[in-house]
C-alpha cells in the first residue's frame, strides 16, 4: 500500500526588513557572468529631484578620497557634483564564480565573457618598431588561452606567473584558437570568490581606474547615501512595494546578490517614470483650469460639410470627430493627440476640425515638418474645403514655408493679421517672430514627434490659449502613448478606408537585384511609378556601414545603365528646401518614372500613381519605419508592392523583416518594433521626449511599472491637487526642481 502523505509542519516565515519589500524575480545571470548594469551616458547624472538637498550639489572634491586630479577626471564622465557620484552607476557587474571554462569559449567568438584563471607564461615582443606586443598564457583547469596586449607594457608588472586573474574581453579567433585581444583585467584574491558577489564595473576615463572609483564608492556610500532626501511619500512606496532610496542607492553599487540589485533597479527606474508622470499630469491640470473659446456647430452643418466630401468617412473617423467636437464646445483648450495608421485619414478629420473654428470666425493653423508635406496639406485643405457649404473661400487657406517668395510672404503676413486668411498651413515658418495672427483658436501639429518641445509651445503662444490637436501617422505602442503622451487625450483610428489594399510584401537578396528592377520596369509600362529608397545619403568610411548602400552612389547606375530609357529623380536629405520641392512637384505630375531617395519621404508624401517602393539595405531600418515608407505607394487604389532587399542575408535579420511580409497593422508592427530594438532605436530622437525625459534605468518594456507610475501619479493630485500636505512637501518641492531642469532643457 502507498504511504499517506505526511502532514505538513508548519512553518516560520520570516518577513524581510520593511525596508526591502518583495522583489521580482531577479534576472538568470547570462553566460560568462556578465550582468548587465546602466549604460553611461554623457551629461549630468543624478536626477534633477535630487539636486534640491544642498549638501548634494556640493563639487565632488568634498568626496573622500577624491582630489583635483581624480575631480577632473571624474568631470569627464559627467560628475560634478556629489550628487552625481553617488548616480555613476557601474556599467556592469562581474560574479567571478561564474566565469566560463577556456575549453568553452570557442561557442563565445564575438561576445563578451569572463574568464578566471592563474598566469603560467609572460611573453614580451617586438615585431617591429613602435610595436610591443604582451602574451600571457591563462590556465583554470578547463584549458589554456592567450591575451594579448598591444604597447601596454605596465601589464608586465601586473600579470606575474603565479597570479590569479580575471580577464574580461570579446573571444576573437586566432590560428582557429580562442584569443582575447587587450581585455580588461583584475587581479583576484582566492578568499573574494564568494558565490554571487557581483563586482561592479564602473565607466572610465584616462587615468581613473576601477580600483580608485571602488575605494572612493567604500568611502562615500555609508555617509552619503543615507542624507539623499526620499521624495517618495511614504503611501506611494508601499503602494508600488518600493525600497527606500538610500538602500536602492547602496545597492546599485554594492548588491547583496541578483535578487537586491533587481529591487534597487525597479525603484530608480519607477522614480524616473513617476516623476515624468506627475509632471504629465500637472500639465494636465493646467490645461483643464485655463479657459477655451467654445465653437460649437449644429448636426445640419456638420452633415452638410460631412455630404460635400468626396467619400464616407469610417466609424473611426466619425468617433475622433465627435471627441474633438466635444473638446471644442466644452470651455476648455482642446489638448488630443489623433493616432492613426499610414492612410487611416487623419487629415481630413482635421481638415473638419480647423472648418468648425473658422465658421465661428476665427482662424486655424496647421504645422508640418517638411515643405513637402506642408503644400500636400494645403492642396488637401482646398480640396476638402472649398466647396458649395464650405466656410471658406479658396484665397483664405494660405500656404507658408522657408521657400516662400519675400514679397509673397509680406502679403500673406499681412492679410493673416486682419484675418482675411483663416487657415495657415506651413512648416516652422509659422512660428517665426513677424508671424501675427488676428486670432489663431486652432493650432493643429502634424507628426508631432518630429517638433522640439519648445517649437510646439512657440505655435500655441500665436494664440492666447488655442485648442490643440496633434497628429501622427507613427503608430505609438500603448506604453509609449502612457509614458510620454499621459498629457494628451488619446484618440486612436483603428479602421482604414474601404477599398485601400494591402501593400503586398517581398523580401529579396542582393542576388536578386536584377528581378526587382525588372519587376519595376512592368509597372512603368503599365502606367505607374516607383520609389527606389537608400539609407544614406553616400557612402560611410565607417567599418561597419561599407557594405550599406547609399543614393548618391547608387544613382548614377540607375539613370545610366539600368534605366537608361526612363527618367529617374534624385531626392535626399541635403539639398535644399526648394530642390525638395521642385523634384517631389515633377515625381507627382509624372515627369520622373522612378525616383530614387532617402528616407526624406517618409512622412506623408502622397503620390497616387507610385505602386512600387523598392527598400535597399532594409535590416537597416526599424520595422516601424519600413511599414510608413511602404505606407507612401498604392494611395491611388491601385494595388501597389514592397520589395525588401537586405544588406546581409542572416537568418536573425530575415526573420524580423519577415513580419512585415504578413503583418499590415502598423500597431503591431510598433510593438515587435519596441520590443526588438529597444525604446531607444525605436524613437530615435532627442526630440523623442524618452531621452527627453532622462531615463537612464527605465525601459518601456515594463508596462506594469509604467502603468503603476501613471496610476500613483494620477492618485497624488486626486489625494492633494496643491501637494500642499506635510507628507508631500517633499514631493512638490521634488517636482518644481524636475520641471525646472525640463524647461530649461527644451
Amino acid at each position: 500500500k502507498p504511504r499517506p502523505a505526511p502532514k505538513p509542519t508548519p512553518t516560520t516565515v520570516r518577513p524581510e526588513p520593511r525596508e526591502v519589500p518583495p522583489a521580482p524575480t531577479a534576472r538568470p545571470v547570462p553566460p560568462g557572468g556578465v550582468i548587465p548594469g546602466v549604460p553611461h551616458r554623457a551629461g549630468a547624472l543624478a536626477p534633477p529631484w535630487i539636486k534640491m538637498h544642498p549638501a548634494l550639489t556640493a563639487n565632488v572634491i568634498h568626496a573622500p578620497g577624491v582630489g583635483p586630479k581624480t575631480a577632473r577626471r571624474l568631470a569627464r564622465l559627467g560628475v560634478e557634483t556629489m550628487a552625481d557620484l553617488l548616480y555613476l552607476f557601474p556599467r556592469e557587474y562581474h560574479d567571478y564564480t561564474r566565469a566560463e571554462g577556456i575549453r568553452f569559449l570557442r561557442r563565445y567568438y564575438g561576445r563578451r565573457v569572463i574568464v578566471l584563471g592563474q598566469v603560467k607564461d609572460v611573453v614580451q615582443r617586438q615585431p617591429r618598431p613602435n610595436l610591443t606586443l604582451i602574451q600571457v598564457w591563462i590556465d583554470d583547469g578547463t584549458g589554456r588561452v592567450q591575451a594579448t596586449w598591444f604597447n601596454q607594457t605596465w601589464v608586465l608588472d601586473r600579470l606575474k606567473p603565479g597570479t590569479l586573474v580575471a580577464l574580461y574581453g570579446v573571444v576573437d579567433q586566432h590560428l582557429g584558437m580562442p584569443i582575447l585581444r587587450n581585455p580588461e583585467f583584475e587581479v583576484v584574491r582566492a578568499q573574494n570568490l564568494v558565490k554571487d558577489t557581483l563586482r561592479p564595473i564602473y565607466p572610465l576615463t584616462q587615468g581613473l581606474y576601477q580600483s580608485t572609483l571602488r575605494n572612493i564608492m567604500d568611502r562615500v556610500l555609508p555617509s552619503w547615501a543615507p542624507r539623499v532626501p526620499d521624495p517618495l511619500p511614504d503611501w506611494v512606496r508601499r503602494e508600488a512595494r518600493l525600497p527606500k532610496l538610500g538602500w536602492a542607492l547602496r545597492q546599485m553599487h554594492k548588491p547583496d546578490n541578483l535578487s537586491t540589485l533587481e529591487q534597487a533597479r525597479r525603484r530608480l527606474a519607477f522614480d524616473e517614470v513617476f516623476f515624468l508622470q506627475l509632471g504629465l499630469q500637472r500639465i494636465r491640470q493646467q490645461t483643464r483650469q485655463a479657459h477655451a473659446r467654445t465653437f460649437p456647430v449644429d448636426d445640419a452643418w456638420l452633415q452638410a460639410q460631412l455630404d460635400a466630401l468626396p467619400f464616407e468617412l469610417t466609424g473611426a473617423q466619425r468617433r475622433a470627430l465627435e471627441a474633438i467636437r466635444a473638446d471644442l464646445t466644452s470651455g476648455r483648450p482642446m489638448n488630443r493627440l489623433l493616432q492613426g495608421d499610414v492612410g487611416a485619414g487623419k487629415t481630413v478629420v482635421a481638415a473638419l476640425a480647423m472648418a468648425m473654428v473658422v465658421y465661428h470666425g476665427a482662424q486655424a493653423a496647421l504645422m508640418a515638418p517638411t515643405g513637402i508635406l506642408a503644400e500636400q496639406h494645403y492642396r488637401n485643405l482646398q480640396r476638402l474645403l472649398v466647396h458649395e457649404h464650405g466656410v471658406v473661400q479658396p484665397e483664405e487657406i494660405a500656404l507658408l514655408t522657408g521657400a516662400t517668395p519675400q514679397r509673397e510672404r509680406r502679403a500673406l503676413l499681412e492679410a493673416l493679421a486682419e484675418g482675411r486668411i483663416k487657415i495657415l498651413v506651413g512648416t516652422h515658418a509659422l512660428i517665426e517672430e513677424p508671424v501675427q495672427f488676428a486670432d489663431l483658436q486652432l493650432a493643429v501639429i502634424d507628426e508631432q514627434h518630429r517638433f522640439g518641445v519648445r517649437q510646439r509651445a512657440a505655435l500655441r503662444a500665436k494664440g492666447n490659449n488655442p485648442h490643440v490637436l496633434v497628429m501622427t501617422a507613427t503608430p505609438i505602442p500603448r506604453s509609449l502613448a502612457l509614458t510620454l503622451y499621459g498629457d494628451l487625450d488619446l484618440t486612436v483610428l483603428d479602421e482604414m478606408p474601404p477599398g485601400r489594399k494591402p501593400v503586398q510584401t517581398y523580401i529579396f537578396y542582393p542576388s536578386e537585384r536584377e528581378r526587382a528592377y525588372t519587376f519595376i520596369r512592368r509597372e512603368i509600362e503599365r502606367g505607374h511609378q516607383a520609389f527606389i529608397l537608400y539609407p544614406l545619403i553616400e557612402p560611410s568610411e565607417s567599418e561597419a556601414l561599407q557594405h550599406v548602400p547609399a543614393v548618391l552612389e547608387a544613382y548614377p547606375r540607375l539613370r545610366d545603365e539600368i534605366f537608361p530609357d526612363l527618367k529617374v529623380g534624385l531626392l535626399h536629405g541635403q539639398m535644399k528646401p526648394e530642390e525638395k520641392d521642385e523634384v517631389m512637384r515633377r515625381f507627382r505630375e509624372g515627369e520622373y518614372h522612378i525616383l530614387a531617395a532617402t528616407p526624406v519621404i517618409e512622412v506623408g508624401v502622397d503620390i497616387p500613381n507610385a505602386t512600387v517602393m523598392l527598400i535597399e539595405g532594409a535590416d537597416r531600418f526599424g520595422l516601424a519605419q519600413l511599414h510608413q515608407l511602404r505606407g507612401r505607394v498604392g494611395r491611388g487604389g491601385q494595388q501597389a508592392y514592397c520589395i525588401l532587399i537586405p544588406t546581409k542575408a542572416t537568418a536573425a535579420e530575415n526573420q524580423r523583416l519577415q513580419a512585415l511580409t504578413q503583418i499590415h497593422d502598423g500597431f503591431r508592427l510598433a510593438e515587435l518594433d519596441l520590443q526588438q530594438r529597444g525604446p531607444g532605436e525605436f524613437l530615435g530622437t532627442r526630440q523623442s521626449g524618452y531621452q527627453a525625459a532622462n531615463f537612464r534605468l527605465a525601459t518601456l518594456l515594463d508596462i506594469p511599472l509604467i502603468e503603476k507610475a501613471r496610476s500613483l501619479a494620477q492618485q497624488v493630485f486626486e489625494r492633494d491637487p496643491t501637494l500642499q500636505a506635510r507628507e508631500h512637501q517633499t514631493l512638490a518641492r521634488a517636482l518644481e526642481a524636475a520641471l525646472q531642469d525640463q524647461a530649461e532643457m527644451s
